[in-house]
């Protein structure tokens, strides 16, 4: 069993509660749901929330490190939200946020048009693409449909790349 899993997850800001199989996480900003799988159970105390697998298989075990892991980002989500950002590098590569859209023209021949998801933000600025959004899992998925609408190459750098990314370049070809 995780040994994160076996301290009490401490909310000092927020509010959690357990309904049936679904855990309900209210902030100030906002509030995330997720359905708990039976192998796992979540209570609630005065320490903070305390999960402990139901029997002793090794799935109750995997699955209680990772429902302490989600909620503590879900946690941490709705009292700031999670942010991601990426860079959009290319000579005549742009990119630009149309209502419930985001517009790339990155060399192909027609332009990429991906919708942004409900309860997250994104914003461009120059070739600066950042999503934000309490929800992590949300944020990074969307991050990554973001940059696999053109990944970075490694012989000139272009493409989209998380803000944090360093591509290995590569070199050409050498002239005899």
């Amino acid at each position: 069993m995780s040994r994160l899993a076996k301290k009490p997850i401490s909310v000092s800001k927020s509010t959690v509660t357990m309904a049936g199989d679904t855990l309900t996480v209210k902030g100030a900003k906002a509030t995330l749901t997720k359905k708990v799988h039976p192998a796992v159970s979540i209570e609630v105390t005065n320490e903070g929330v305390v999960i402990t697998p139901k029997n002793a298989s090794k799935l109750a075990k995997a699955l209680t490190g990772t429902f302490a892991a989600h909620v503590r980002s879900m946690v941490a989500g709705v009292e700031t939200p999670w942010k991601r950002g990426l860079i959009l590098e290319g000579v005549g590569y742009r990119v630009e946020v149309k209502g419930k859209e985001i517009v790339f023209t990155v060399g192909f021949s027609h332009q990429v048009k991906l919708a942004i998801p409900e309860g997250l933000t994104a914003t461009a600025e120059k070739n600066v693409i950042t999503v934000e959004g309490p929800d992590k899992e949300l944020v990074g998925q969307f991050a990554a449909n973001i940059r696999g609408v053109k990944p970075p190459e490694p012989y000139l750098g272009k493409g989209i790349r998380y803000s944090d990314e360093v591509i290995r370049r590569k070199q050409g070809k050498k002239a005899v």
